[in-house]
């Protein structure tokens, strides 16, 4: 097997051993009739091979993606890269088991010149077709080519400036052509080159996707979580859906109930105009709702039916695009303790698991070390953002993972300080007690990551500002310099200056009813004897 397409609905089981769970679960949302994109999946058997440059496993790779973009073609009328109705494509990393952000993605890819003309023709959009292209080179010089992002991050917000816009989103079509002529310049000035063929491209994007599990962020990782045992990732080649196509169309991320508190209500980040990439990167603060009525009332329904469909909280990718919903994955939710506790016993009292299945979810939980802390009279804060892994946390401010690290080995608890969330830092985080940054919204993959470790988080804290020559930073008035004390409070997303006295308390009724599902079956056989 090289290729298994996704997208008509007709889809036999796979297993997320052999084709990863992302592409297992696009799957079986397709075989509910949900609204996905056809997608084919290059197979979890290739990775290592491709890693070791092996040969035989280059010549399968070059056949799949042949093959399975002839099946996306006609499941969409459209075609690779044309200069007239180009059909343009994702390439998604994706293990047995999901690891948030840890792997590589490449969106748009495809985007040739020919294509751009192709795009602009299609919808009569050339700020969209350019900004398609500019999302391209971004992506294609980090990912494939090793480019690191800083010099195309600061060439963007050159433009801003010499537009008066007040950010990209204001950049029309002319600014972001110019911009990915400067982008094209600053690939050519490492030496490097995109090339123009469609083909090729794709081919180094899904080299480059394979080849991301063994990146220093993805091993360390699966060492955290202890998930040495995988055995690499599998490819999917997705049909691009826009959700920076114009106002009516949308990125964004969905929890069915809320990660962190376990609260049984939806958690949403959107931003409108955009790209997942920008929702999941953290360097944005999302909104918490989409603009149409009808177009939540529909995603709500998708995240009923999804729980209803796999048993568990479900975190979900979607796009809107010119006002249609479109789900791009679902995995289980990444969850806090407090989250699985309260998970469980709401699962069971809606007969959605039963109690042996409520106790196999919380077996790797210490729940005799389970505790919610909270602040006694804090006073005021010093900032505010969105508290998105409850908890508190007090600590020595570092500014970089290098700095949490130093901190910790010293003994002291630490608070990592950030501008956004990214998972480069998944080494700072496991050090620290706490993390803050000053942009990224609840549903970012670091943040995800974040509840995982079971780390008080709070993002989008716009008064933060971090310098970090000076290694200092800016929190509203206050100036603070790396090693002065923060408390964080994850709940409410409030932070204090200096050190501030916590006190703990157990859902004694929540764990006293979980020991009650322990005790049921000795209980009723001692009955019956």
């Amino acid at each position: 097997m090289d290729i298994v397409y996704i997208g008509d609905g007709s889809e036999k089981h796979h297993s997320a051993e052999t084709i990863g769970s992302k592409a297992a679960n696009l799957a079986r949302m397709a075989a509910l009739g949900l609204p996905v994109p056809p997608a084919f999946v290059l197979p979890v058997k290739h990775c290592a091979a491709i890693i070791a440059g092996a040969p035989h496993a280059e010549r399968h790779i070059v056949d799949g993606l042949a093959e399975g973009i002839a099946l996306l073609e006609a499941a969409t009328g459209k075609r690779f890269a044309d200069r007239r109705l180009p059909l343009l494509v994702s390439v998604r990393s994706g293990a047995a088991q999901s690891m948030p952000g840890m792997l590589d993605t490449l969106l748009d890819v495809g985007c040739t010149t020919a294509a751009v003309r192709g795009l602009i023709r299609m919808t009569g959009n050339p700020r969209f077709a350019w900004d398609c292209r500019r999302r391209f080179l971004e992506g294609y010089a980090q990912i494939v080519l090793g480019i690191a992002p800083a010099p195309f991050a600061a060439r963007l917000s050159q433009l801003i400036v010499e537009e008066a816009a007040d950010s990209e989103r204001y950049l029309d079509g002319e600014a972001l052509e110019r911009l990915a002529a400067a982008h094209q310049t600053l690939i050519e000035d490492h030496d490097d080159l995109v090339p123009e063929d469609p083909m090729q491209q794709l081919l180094e994007a899904t080299r480059a996707v394979y080849r991301s599990w063994m990146s220093e962020r993805a091993q360390t990782y699966r060492r955290l979580q202890h998930l040495e045992a995988l055995q690499g990732t599998a490819v999917t080649v997705q049909a691009m859906v826009y959700g920076n196509s114009g106002l009516s169309s949308a990125a964004g991320v969905a929890f069915s109930r809320d990660p962190s508190t376990g609260a049984n209500q939806p958690v949403i980040d959107v931003l409108h105009d955009a790209q997942g990439e920008d929702v999941v990167s953290g360097r944005r603060t999302p909104q918490t709702n989409l603009d149409s009525s009808a177009l939540e009332s529909e995603l709500r329904e998708v995240l009923k039916r999804l729980e209803a469909e796999f048993h568990d909280v479900q975190d979900i990718e979607f796009t809107v695009e010119d006002g249609k919903l479109w789900i791009l994955q679902t995995r289980a939710a990444k969850r806090t303790p407090r989250a699985a506790l309260r998970f469980a016993i709401d699962m069971v009292h809606e007969n959605l698991i039963s109690r042996e299945e409520a106790l196999r979810r919380l077996v790797d939980l210490d729940l005799d070390a389970l505790a919610y802390s909270r602040l006694v009279n804090p006073g005021e804060p010093a900032g505010h953002g969105i508290g998105t892994a409850g908890g508190v946390a007090v600590g020595r401010i570092a500014l970089d993972s290098d700095s949490s690290k130093r901190l910790a080995s010293g003994g002291d608890a630490v608070i990592l300080a950030r501008p956004d969330t990214s998972t480069a830092d998944i080494a700072g985080f496991a050090a620290a007690s706490g993390i803050v940054t000053a942009t990224g919204g609840r549903t970012a993959h670091a943040a995800l990551v974040a509840r995982q470790l079971g780390k008080p988080c709070i993002v989008g804290c716009a008064s933060l500002a971090i310098d970090l020559a000076a290694r200092r930073a800016r929190l509203g008035e206050a100036t603070i310099e790396e090693g002065d004390w923060l408390t964080i409070d994850g709940d409410v997303g409030n932070i204090y200056l200096g050190q501030r006295e916590i006190v703990t308390e157990r859902p004694t009724a929540d764990l006293d009813e979980v020991e009650s599902w322990r005790a049921g079956p000795a209980v009723r056989s001692a009955a019956r004897r």
